[in-house]
């Protein structure tokens, strides 16, 4: 396939150097000073799973030539910065944002038929432009759609994946309720995460072994299922939420909570922020989730003094 990816980051620059090590026509669309040092060192991928490569993927600060797949891995605050890079409309596009609200600004901006509604479970980090570190495990891309044109363009993509190294899989069956599913199945358990480790500075094991914390980690999760059932997500269940974050390393921690301690805006309202609007609309509050959010704010401002 010839696929661009926008943002080649911790989560873009994996994919895109796992795609392009495996054969696939790859182009990162990035602002030209990091593309000037992915032409000349490449992307140096250093992967639990995948292992160390160095990928020569094009680099590009702008997308004028339609590709098979446009990845979208920025954060949400710069998305729509970023897609002022991209000039034509791809086949289809696969968003791996965290959050819910950046699926409508796409189908926007694209056809929205091309535009598939798509997560990654990663842990990922760029330490530096063109230097991707990836430190855990698991690595999973899944996608679904609504609208059944979608449906080989996803197979196919499905499978270029696959043959990097990437386990992805396409939700069915096809229609909305696999879409909220594969959004809300994330959002529940990386909401739950991010809030508790970023409102205490620790990592999940400590969480998980501190009664009290444990306790705020299960009103997250239970908060974040009761609105993702309102939403359409009927079958994202607690029990497997925190089943998955009970199976984690001891010292996962989260992207928020990495952002904070660097000084980077963090995604409270990509993440935390989704789910208390979505609760809103459906008339559901979510006390645990905006007490977290409340501390996280707090040490935000603990941190900038």
């Amino acid at each position: 396939m010839n696929i661009a990816v926008l943002g080649p980051g911790g989560v873009g620059g994996l994919l895109a150097g796992a795609l392009e090590h495996s054969g696939e026509t790859v182009t990162v669309v990035v602002r030209e000073p990091t593309a000037a040092v992915i032409a000349e060192n490449g992307l140096r991928i250093s992967s639990v799973t995948l292992g160390e490569l160095v990928a020569h993927p094009r680099a590009i600060s702008r997308l004028d030539e339609r590709v098979d797949a446009l990845l979208v891995a920025t954060k949400a605050a710069g998305l729509e910065a970023a897609l002022q890079r991209i000039a034509v409309d791809p086949a289809i596009v696969l968003p791996l944002l965290n959050g819910l609200d950046h699926i409508p600004l796409l189908r926007d901006r694209f056809a929205p038929e091309t535009v598939l509604a798509g997560t990654i479970r990663v842990e990922a980090d760029r330490p530096e432009p063109g230097v991707v570190v990836h430190t855990s495990r698991f690595l999973l891309v899944e996608m679904a759609s609504r609208y059944e044109t979608a449906a080989e363009p996803m197979r196919a993509l499905v499978e270029a994946l696959s043959r990097a190294g990437v386990q992805a899989r396409a939700a069915e069956p096809i229609g909305a309720r696999s879409e909220a599913r594969v959004m809300w199945s994330k959002l529940v358990r990386l909401n739950a995460l991010a809030c508790t480790t970023s409102a205490h500075d620790k990592l999940i094991g400590e969480i998980r072994e501190t009664p009290s914390l444990r306790a705020e980690l299960i009103a997250t999760i239970d908060e974040a299922c009761a609105v993702a059932r309102a939403d359409g997500a009927d079958d994202v269940e607690p029990d497997k939420a925190l089943a998955e974050l009970d199976r984690a390393h001891a010292t996962l921690g989260s992207s928020m909570q990495r952002d904070i301690a660097a000084g980077r805006p963090p995604e409270i309202d990509a993440i935390p922020g989704a789910v208390i609007r979505a609760g809103a609309r459906h008339g559901l509050g979510c006390p645990t989730i905006e007490r977290l959010v409340a501390a996280i704010r707090a040490r935000i401002e603990r941190v900038a003094r």
